[in-house]
């Protein structure tokens, strides 16, 4: 087996959703980061992360709305394909925004088709259980990869009406579960998991044979999933309980302006040695 414990750029030369179940198999926890743009995409490439979501969240954090909503087909098409020219070795999955797979089988086909060709993304995600089941089955019949997306479903959150924790009550725990497994039957190769009772992601996740990547999930899932922007410390006003931020660069970006300005000022910068 290829992956022998190990996990970053040492495990897989190119990540497949084959290599995320052999991850799995193993006992290899995935990586999973977002990014939207090509900069960002080599970044998180070159440091070894698995999997990159080009995420609906630019809504929120690159085009500043409150909710995912409003992003659309062509706008996710147009981050995917900046961040798919930045990428050598991690599995990109793009999510399919709202309004572009809710109607039927053919309509989200017909919206995975064009972020397949148009942005040369590897896989494609979407929210919802049992009442997308035969939009995966018609997405992986016709050769995309799907990932499933269960628990906090953001594209929900005016039906939900909350971000709260979601599968606290045994019912909803229940067709979690259920949701899952028909999700897996109908071709999905991995699911996220978001905001729910990590006893509960716990108990999803030994169900499956297809890996499980938590946001708020807690650790017994077989991957993490975090905003990048919120993980580098960006997005100062968000703070679930769980985000760890690995940089303060809401902080280090302003002071490095702020010193820019400074020396313009000062006529500092451009000095003797930054001339032609």
């Amino acid at each position: 087996m290829s992956t022998q414990k190990k996990s970053g750029p040492e495990a897989f030369k190119k990540v497949t959703t084959h290599s995320l179940a052999e991850l799995k198999h193993s006992g290899v926890k995935i990586s999973m980061l977002t990014a939207y743009d090509y900069t960002f995409a080599r970044l998180v490439d070159a440091a070894g992360v698995d999997v990159i979501l080009v995420g609906d969240s630019a809504s929120n954090v690159m085009a500043g709305h409150e909710t995912t909503l409003p992003i659309t087909l062509d706008q996710m098409i147009y981050h995917a394909s900046s961040v798919v020219r930045g990428v050598d070795r991690a599995l990109v999955v793009v999510d399919l925004p709202f309004g572009s797979y809710q109607g039927n089988p053919k309509e989200a086909l017909n919206s995975a088709i064009r972020i397949m060709k148009e942005s040369g993304g590897h896989s494609v995600k979407l929210e919802g259980g049992s009442e997308v089941v035969s939009t995966v089955q018609r997405l992986v019949q016709s050769g995309i990869p799907v990932m499933g997306h269960l628990g906090l479903t953001p594209q929900s959150i005016y039906q939900f009406g909350t971000y709260a924790v979601r599968a606290k009550e045994e019912a909803e725990a229940t067709k979690l579960i259920d949701d899952a497994l028909a999700l897996q039957e109908a071709g999905c190769f991995a699911l996220v998991l978001e905001k729910i009772p990590a006893a509960l992601a716990a108990k999803v996740t030994a169900s499956l044979r297809i890996p499980t990547i938590g946001i708020g999930a807690g650790a017994d899932v077989d991957g993490q999933v975090l905003v990048l922007h919120d993980m580098l410390g960006m997005n100062t006003e968000f703070n679930p309980r769980f985000l760890r931020r690995y940089a303060q660069l809401g902080e280090v970006i302003p002071a490095a302006i702020r010193q820019y300005v400074a020396d313009v000022r000062a006529q500092d910068f451009p000095n003797d040695q930054e001339r032609y």
